[in-house]
């Protein structure tokens, strides 16, 4: 029977209850209107206002809304060569274990014991081949998640209850992608439109040259928006101009004598291009004359990869939103995996590859595999901390887009297409 004083608690207890509640639905109604109001002052067909790219509330927003809800790019099978080979990946609060099972599937799970919530995996990689352990209480886990071991539960303890908790993982040609969401968006897009012009790279016939991570000071928006326009590549990329057709000059007979003589042999030549609704584009560009791949002197820096039996292929391109690019010319490829970590700072990790067979000193030297893009990839981290150094100033305003910045205006309608989405 309760006493006078349990009743006092009891009473208490609720009444704190609904004071907490109404706290948190007092905080939400106030970001919903600033949120409304932030929506309110954007200018179509110019930047973002300043919080947009600044502020931390927002970012943590962008990490909940799309980070969080979208295919992220995380690495490559060749990461993962033997069951229990395993690497994590970082971003926000969250940690994940993607690692390889006995059954030679990629599997990925959040990096939480279902004991008390340690983390598990303390190292970025390694192999737990027979179980992944908890350093806290020792609790052991397979390669597929499931709890195997548990010390000193008691007998009522039902181990099927605390199986890691799993994050939803699509391997496609050895690229590694997660999704956080429960429901994540349908990656069929990528099955249709992307992979038949994938396939030719054979990326899931590839090695790791070289990888390379690089803090930029520069928000996530800001990177995308540099990497889907090249107004900036004249002044910028000198080396990239004189690579790639179409940056600051455009030869219409070589260009078409290329893609006709691509189609000729089998190959798709148009392509698919970001809407406000979609999340995926590809394309390939060709060289200017003189050049066969993405080399700072055009020449060939390795060995032919996947079915490409030419060299000059030219560079076939994928971008999916938010964090994914990859660039391929007939002979290496590299991915760029973009992170966010806080509102003025992301982290970008490149990662070149090249055919699986190529011996390294003799098919190919690996500072001439990076050299073009590891100029390329520290120009444009310098133009974006730049850019967001003046952002951050007082005097910065939202400018108007140019003619040659279309598909920043179209990232920027995906970017907002999202927040309305929920609410926003």
């Amino acid at each position: 029977m309760l006493n006078l004083q349990d009743l006092v608690n009891l009473k208490f207890d609720k009444i704190y209850r609904i004071f907490e509640i109404w706290q948190i639905i007092k905080r939400t109604i106030m970001a919903n209107k600033k949120n409304q109001y932030l929506l309110n002052k954007i200018q179509r067909g110019w930047s973002l206002p300043q919080s947009f790219y600044t502020d931390e509330t927002v970012f943590q927003n962008d990490l909940e809304q799309i980070f969080f809800k979208h295919w992220l790019y995380v690495g490559h099978t060749i990461q993962l060569q033997k069951t229990g080979d395993y690497f994590t990946y970082e971003i926000g609060d969250e940690s994940i274990i993607i690692i390889r099972n006995k059954g030679n599937q990629i599997n990925a799970f959040y990096n939480v014991c279902t004991h008390r919530g340690s983390r598990i995996c303390l190292q970025t990689s390694g192999n737990a081949q027979r179980h992944l352990v908890c350093p806290y209480h020792q609790w052991a886990f397979s390669p597929d998640g499931e709890l195997q071991r548990a010390r000193d539960m008691g007998e009522d303890f039902n181990k099927n209850e605390f199986h890691l908790h799993r994050v939803n993982v699509e391997v496609f040609e050895g690229l590694i992608f997660i999704c956080l969401n429960e429901n994540p968006p349908s990656f069929e897009p990528m099955y249709r439109d992307v992979l038949p012009q994938l396939k030719p790279v054979g990326m899931n016939r590839v090695k790791i040259a070289a990888s390379r991570t690089y803090d930029v000071w520069a928000n996530w928006k800001l990177i995308t928006e540099n990497f889907r326009e090249c107004y900036h590549c004249p002044g910028g990329h000198p080396e990239y101009i004189r690579c790639v057709e179409g940056t600051a000059s455009f030869d219409p007979e070589h260009v078409t004598e290329r893609t006709t003589h691509w189609q000729s042999m089998g190959y798709i030549t148009y392509g698919v291009d970001f809407t406000p609704d979609a999340w995926h584009h590809c394309q390939r560009y060709p060289f200017h004359r003189g050049y066969v791949t993405e080399s700072l002197d055009g020449k060939p820096v390795a060995p032919l990869l996947g079915d490409y039996t030419e060299e000059d292929m030219g560079t076939f391109c994928i971008v999916t939103h938010p964090n994914f690019m990859l660039e391929s010319s007939s002979d290496h490829a590299l991915t760029m995996r973009m992170t966010p970590v806080s509102a003025r700072h992301t982290r970008m990790t490149v990662t070149w590859f090249v055919n699986e067979t190529a011996e390294e000193g003799h098919d190919y030297d690996i500072a001439n595999v990076m050299a073009f893009w590891h100029t390329t990839g520290e120009q444009d981290w310098k133009l974006c901390s730049d850019n967001q150094a003046g952002v951050n100033s007082r005097a910065y305003r939202p400018g108007p887009y140019g003619e040659k910045e279309v598909a920043v205006k179209i990232f920027q309608e995906w970017y907002l297409n999202q927040l309305r989405d929920v609410g926003y």
